[in-house]
């Protein structure tokens, strides 16, 4: 269940699901709570959006999100797993296939059912003087950009589309998987102008079809249903015709419909994609992340925008995005309008686009009578929780600034109301609260963090003994630093893939203990941690040897007693010496 596990695991956030029972503050890229397994006071509970993982410093125990609902759940691997995929809105029975070779065969079928589909439908087009009415003269679309998204036509008749991928070869099963088909398996798209849903490297996954005419007893627009290739969650439209144009303007934008990306593009605005009719999600700024950290919103200025607008400048301050929000003139109801009076105005609009924590100010300031007591605190509350999001602190201080200047208010005085609290948490409860101990050898944790972050300390493994450390993790990475070139690991080594949750949990460690300290002060920090191990060890063998030596003793065999006594004599004058380990 690899690819389901991994599947799950990709689309939900993990701070998302942890927040459900422990109360998370944000703390620079992470998140900091307190320990739902022991009884503390200060938060040493922290969450890594960045590495999907979890470490809980007062009792030594981390993991990803499937290890967390184990221990706060009380459930097997399984169960979790189950737990999740509902949470997630994955289907396990889609991947309980024999091996990942079938799945990975099951997604080619579903592919290329979808790119015939697409290619049926485009010849319907070509062959129904309505349809293309409706799409050269209605919509305004030219050849090359009916050729570059594929746009095409559904006939009105209910099976046209299984009959065709029958004759094909596929089975109505298929047409299910590839969600091509209604509830009585037949065609799921009829009597509507259709546009594909393409993945990045332009695949056809899905569809959106809008009907030709409007029609009360029916949806202005249909998509295709989650399916093993299109998750609307994660999908961004238009991605593979933008992408270059996106490297090029090292900008992206983002509009809310997949046909103001089709008219931008005609328009030769291309660096625009859609969202797909879906809430903005961290899914779909990584993917454009990947080729620009610059990213442009233009989206409606009501209170939806608005509450969408705020959920997007947490979303990108956790994942390092420069956020901007492109404002349409009034009496524009969306790009596509606003292209069809005047090209330029779009265009214009993109290049004024403001940083969205400037945009979101000016909405509050605007909806608020700031010359009152109530519309001071209505605005600096609803500005302080947006400024809460910001994990900058020079930025954070500059908006400050700002909504004082706004508000007639202190700096002092926002700060204060910034401490109080804002909300109250209902959390769920946890299986079994478990107060723990502190691993005595948590310590080794700390010493191999704080040796992979800095590359001059792992000449100090060239000869250590590996065994002297506790655990098959403890001794991998003790491995590879005894054999390295001495450069700072910043994300997991290949040599450590198997270890990858133990390596991430490591560097979260180092990044949190001693990401302030200087490269003098992590080099004897190794030092002073590989002599206290070695001492730790030593001990451990005299106590073993101690016990040893009583039942030689006790069994009145003097030659194995005299043997014992003369190796913990030995091992007695090390510890005293406080010599380090060798091979």
């Amino acid at each position: 269940m690899q690819d389901a596990k991994e599947e799950v695991r990709s689309r939900l956030n993990i701070e998302d699901v942890i927040g459900e029972y422990v109360v998370l503050k944000r703390a620079g890229r992470n998140f900091k709570g307190l320990s739902p397994f022991s009884g503390e006071k200060t938060p040493s509970f922290i969450v890594s959006p960045d590495k999907q993982i979890w470490h809980d410093f007062s009792s030594n125990k981390g993991g990803d999100v499937f290890s967390f609902v184990m221990e706060v759940e009380g459930l097997d691997f399984r169960q979790a797993l189950e737990l999740l995929a509902r949470k997630a809105g994955v289907d396990l029975s889609m991947y309980e296939s024999k091996n990942s070779t079938d799945m990975a065969r099951r997604k080619k079928r579903l592919i290329e059912a979808n790119n015939l589909a697409a290619d049926y439908y485009q010849r319907s087009l070509i062959e129904n003087q309505h349809a293309r009415d409706y799409v050269i003269s209605k919509r305004g679309l030219g050849k090359t950009t009916i050729q570059d998204f594929r746009i095409g036509y559904a006939p009105s008749s209910g099976d046209a589309l299984v009959n065709f991928l029958k004759k094909k070869g596929y089975s109505t099963k298929d047409l299910d998987q590839a969600g091509l088909v209604n509830r009585f398996s037949g065609d799921l798209f009829r009597g509507r102008m259709m546009v594909p849903l393409m993945d990045s490297t332009g695949s056809v996954i899905g569809f959106t079809g809008r009907i030709l005419t409007d029609d009360k007893n029916s949806p202005k627009y249909l998509n295709t249903p989650q399916t093993l290739l299109y998750d609307k969650s994660r999908h961004v439209f238009g991605l593979s015709q933008a992408k270059e144009a996106i490297r090029q303007a090292d900008r992206a934008v983002i509009v809310e419909g997949n046909l103001d990306v089709v008219s931008s593009h005609q328009a030769g605005i291309k660096n625009v994609v859609a969202t797909a009719g879906t809430a903005l999600t961290e899914y779909h700024l990584k993917a454009l992340m990947r080729l620009t950290g610059h990213i442009s919103l233009a989206f409606d200025n009501d209170k939806p925008g608005l509450a969408a607008t705020e959920r997007a400048i947490e979303i990108a301050q956790n994942i390092g995005v420069e956020l901007y929000i492109v404002s349409l003139p009034v009496g524009s109801k969306d790009p596509d309008e606003l292209i069809k009076k005047d090209v330029s105005l779009w265009s214009d609009a993109i290049i004024a686009a403001e940083p969205a924590v400037d945009w979101i100010l000016k909405q509050y300031q605007n909806r608020e009578d700031l010359s009152t007591a109530v519309g001071k605190k209505h605005f600096t509350t609803a500005a302080l929780k947006v400024v809460r999001m910001i994990s900058d602190s020079v930025e954070k201080e500059h908006y400050l600034n700002k909504i004082a200047e706004i508000s007639d208010s202190s700096v002092e005085a926002l700060g204060a109301k910034m401490s109080e609290p804002v909300e109250t948490h209902n959390l769920k409860p946890i299986a079994a609260r478990v107060d723990t101990a502190q691993d005595p050898d948590s310590y080794q944790d700390n010493l191999l963090a704080v040796a992979l972050t800095h590359g001059p300390a792992h000449e100090l493994f060239r000869q250590i003994d590996k065994t002297i450390f506790g655990g098959e993790e403890r001794q991998a990475v003790v491995d590879f630093l005894s054999s390295s070139k001495g450069k700072t690991v910043q994300e997991v080594p290949k040599q450590l893939q198997k270890y990858d949750i133990y390596v991430k949990i490591l560097l979260l460690r180092a990044e949190e203990r001693y990401g302030n300290w200087d490269d003098q002060a992590r080099y004897f920090e190794v030092a002073e941690l590989l002599r206290q191990v070695a001492s730790d060890h030593k001990r451990k063998e005299k106590d073993k040897l101690t016990q040893k030596l009583r039942d030689a003793e006790t069994a009145g065999d003097d030659v194995e007693a005299a043997r014992i006594r003369a190796i913990l004599n030995q091992l007695i004058k090390e510890i005293q010496s406080g010599q380090r380990p060798g091979r």
